[in-house]
Formats: structure tokens, C-alpha cells, sequence
């Protein structure tokens, strides 16, 4: 019996996604957890794998198609076929690059809480495997097969810690390339990222309506670029968390000269252990600690029902820049993870979205965000807080300054901050308490080192 494949819900509102490739054809014969299609959502664009294994029978979409959830997307041609080896390269097809399985984790890092240790079982389990495509994807970088991990999580789901632990437990080749476990992605048309699908929309307006603009023309040349799906959004999302958040901002700076000499005394060493060690996996570790005691900084806002939803996890977003536009990936517990773990998962998160491989459990979720542009310059900037949530926190270039310490001037490296919150969450002291909390880990890097 024919089986259809639709739009998943992309949860945090989002409804829509705009087609950038298909990368099957009809009649492939594609594996369960194959690479299908790539979409833009209203955050960033990812990479949909196939739910399950069969031939292809219909494709009903095309790039630069908007389609809402619940579309359909792909039809099977029938629910007993099992998927057989990949389809062969074609002539256009572009080859994918097998990724290096990262490096295992560091000896005296903290071991992540699991309700049962996950072992590899003898024989494969039948049926679907109940994990989420990041896990899938971290599933393929390391090697391993998910039928034979049992899952710890809710229902026997599997976790990315099951993955890590049989990557562990089970030392064997390295990670199969994507090549050999899916057929060859189809050529994409020239030209279908960017070609618009159907007039440009007018972007949704939130409040006042603003007044015509004027005919440029008659004062000279001028050109019309339409919006992308993600940056019309981004500018959607910038509005109504501008409009309906009442934005405060408390400006302070870090002395991280000492910081900054840790970084550069354990470069080497962190790289040896699979790491690139930055100021920003400081920042995340900082403010993660620093939400533990200040939790209404973790929270949404429901104004409808008058009351702030806390958040008990702490998944930290970061703001990375792309041709594409300012997309925000999620690191999630990050309170409960070593450093070195933090600078791991950050590094190879903000590749998979330079690369546009970034899976949609990498970008939702997240509870406070992070923009870090000091590799860019400029003294200071004042960030719009990333709705739902209810406070951003913005960093600039680090300078020598000289700072008067023991009666002597003497140079130290100072740390722009500025923390952008909802005045309808916290008041301007509640801001300057949470900022110093920062401020004090920042500056006593030892509490947030652990074993490097």
C-alpha cells in the first residue's frame, strides 16, 4: 500500500517551508533516514531524511515551492518493500564528502546522566527506530547502527548519549559516508535556490501600519530583490519581538584577562581532544550557570493566561552568521556539560549550519540566546531579544584597556556586555544582578574550566 510522506510540524509556530532541492527522484530505492529533501523553515535551512525505506513512487513538490505542514511530500510505493542497496551515482549528481567521526570523549569528562547504560544488542531491532534526526545524523558521524542500541529514553527512545555510549562500547571502522547509505542526492537545478516562488509576499506587519513609501524612481535607477524565505522571516520575527516586547538593555564589562590566558595555554591540548576552545564556549558555559540562579531569565512569557513559564533545562542558542542570513542553532543542557563538550558540540554545530546541514532538532528549543560579534568589530550593540524568550545576551570585540588594580594602571582585557531583556519579566535590578553573575564567572574562569 502506497505510503505518504508530509511535511512534519516544525513546532514553535512554524507552518510553512520552502522546497531548496529534492534529492531523490522517482523510483529510487532510498533507505530509512536518507537524505530526501533540503527546505528553508522560518529559521535556517535543513536537511529532511527519509522516515522510512522504499521506492520512491511520486514526488509532489519542486524547489522553490512554499509548502505548509501536513503537505505532502514524497509518496512509497508500498509498506513491504525493504530498501535495497543505494541507486548508483549519476554523471550530475555532486559527490558528499564522508565526515571524520569525531574524536571519543575526553578521559576525565563528566559522564552525562543516563537512566540505564545503552549496549549494543546482539541482534537488530525490527521496525522503526524511534530517534530524532540529530540523533540519526550523530548516529551516522560516529558509526553507528541504531537498531542495535537500545534506547534509554521516553518509550525506548534513543538519546544522544545511547549513541555516544555504543560508539564507546563498540569500537569498529569508521563512519560509513553518506554515499553508501542512500542513493545520490538528484542534481539541482541551476538557478532553483533562487528563483522565487510566485510574486514576492509583503512581509506580516505587527502594530502600526507604516505609510506608503514613495516612488524612487523618479529620482533614478532602482532595483527590486526580492526577499528569501528566511530573511522575509527574520524581518517578520525582528518586528514582532520589537514590537510587542518592551526592550531593556543594562551595559557591562568583563575583565577577562585571565580567561583569555587559559584559552591560549590550552589551545593545543583542547584540539588534541577533538576541540577548538573559544571565548563563546566560555560565554555559554557563564551564562548557563549563571541561569541556575536566575531562572526568570529562562522563561516565556504567556500573556493571555498572565503567567511565566520557567524553563528547568537550559538550552543555550547562538546567533552564526551565514550568506543566508543570522541563524540561531540550540546546544541544549548546556549547564551539565564539561567545557571541553560545550566547545565540541559548538564547533561542529555552527559547521552543519554554515553548510546548510543543520537538522531541525538543531534550531528549536532553545531558551536563551547568545550574539557574539566581536570577531567583527565595533564597541557595542544592542541585540532584539529572540521571541519566545525573554532575554538576549549580546558580546563585542575584548580590548586592552588600563584599569587602575592595587593602586597601579595597568592593562587588562576588558569584555563588552550587554544583556537585553522584557521589562514585563524583570526589572532593571533583576537585569544588573544576572549580568554580574556573568560578569563573576567570566572573571574566575576556574569555576568554569573543570578538566581541560
Amino acid at each position: 500500500m502506497p505510503r505518504q510522506f508530509t511535511l512534519p510540524d516544525l513546532g514553535e509556530g512554524l507552518t510553512e517551508a520552502e522546497i531548496v532541492a529534492v534529492l531523490v527522484r522517482e523510483g529510487d530505492l532510498v533507505r530509512e533516514d536518507a537524505p530526501l529533501l533540503e527546505v528553508e523553515t522560518d529559521k535556517a535551512q535543513v536537511e529532511i531524511p527519509s522516515p522510512i525505506g522504499g521506492r520512491v513512487e511520486k514526488i509532489h513538490v519542486t524547489p522553490g515551492q512554499t509548502v505548509k505542514v501536513g503537505a505532502v511530500l514524497v509518496t512509497f510505493a508500498d509498506s513491504g518493500a525493504a530498501a535495497g542497496p543505494a541507486a548508483p551515482p549519476r554523471a550530475a549528481a555532486p559527490q558528499v564528502a564522508e565526515r571524520p567521526a569525531p574524536p571519543p570523549a575526553p578521559a576525565g569528562a563528566a559522564p552525562r546522566p543516563s537512566p540505564a547504560a545503552p549496549v549494543a544488542d546482539a541482534a537488530p531491532a525490527a521496525g522503526p527506530v524511534p530517534a530524532t534526526p540529530a540523533t540519526r545524523r550523530l548516529a551516522r558521524e560516529l558509526g553507528v547502527d541504531l537498531r542495535r542500541v537500545r534506547g534509554t529514553g521516553p518509550g525506548g527512545r534513543l538519546l544522544d548519549t545511547d549513541v555516544q555510549a555504543a560508539a564507546r562500547a563498540a569500537p569498529g571502522p569508521a563512519a560509513p559516508s553518506r554515499a553508501s547509505t542512500a542513493a545520490e542526492p538528484a542534481a539541482r537545478p541551476a538557478g532553483a535556490r533562487e528563483a522565487p516562488a510566485g510574486p514576492a509576499k509583503p512581509l506580516a506587519t505587527v502594530g502600526l501600519e507604516p505609510p506608503p513609501l514613495p516612488r524612487f524612481e523618479q529620482w533614478g535607477p532602482v532595483e527590486r530583490v526580492p526577499l528569501s524565505h528566511l530573511r522575509r522571516t527574520i524581518a517578520e520575527r525582528m518586528t514582532l519581538s520589537a514590537t510587542v516586547v518592551p526592550h531593556v538593555t543594562h551595559f557591562d564589562r568583563a575583565d577577562i584577562t585571565d580567561l583569555d590566558a587559559i584559552i591560549t595555554r590550552n589551545l593545543e591540548r583542547a584540539r588534541e581532544r577533538g576541540a577548538t576552545l573559544t571565548l563563546t564556549a566560555f560565554l555559554l558555559r557563564a551564562a548557563a550557570l549563571a541561569l541556575r540562579a536566575h531562572p526568570h531569565f529562562n522563561a516565556s512569557l504567556d500573556p493571555a493566561a498572565g503567567e511565566l513559564i520557567v524553563k528547568r533545562y537550559r538550552h543555550l542558542g547562538v546567533a552564526v552568521a551565514t550568506p543566508r542570513g543570522l541563524i540561531v542553532p540550540v546546544l541544549r543542557d548546556v549547564d551539565t556539560k564539561p567545557l571541553l563538550d560545550i566547545a565540541r558540540e559548538l564547533g561542529a554545530l555552527a559547521q552543519r549550519v554554515r553548510d546548510g546541514h543543520a537538522s531541525l532538532e538543531d534550531l528549536r528549543g532553545g531558551t536563551f540566546t547568545i550574539t557574539n560579534i566581536g570577531a567583527l568589530g565595533g564597541t557595542g550593540a544592542i541585540p532584539i531579544i529572540n521571541y519566545p524568550e525573554v532575554a538576549i545576551l549580546g558580546v563585542s570585540r575584548a580590548r586592552l584597556e588600563p584599569v587602575v588594580r592595587g593602586g597601579q594602571i595597568v592593562p587588562r582585557l576588558l569584555l563588552p556586555l550587554t544583556l537585553t531583556f522584557d521589562h514585563r519579566v524583570a526589572d532593571g535590578a533583576d537585569g544588573a544582578r544576572f549580568a554580574s553573575e556573568i560578569v563573576s564567572l567570566l572573571e574566575a574562569p576556574e569555576r568554569l574550566v573543570g578538566d581541560i
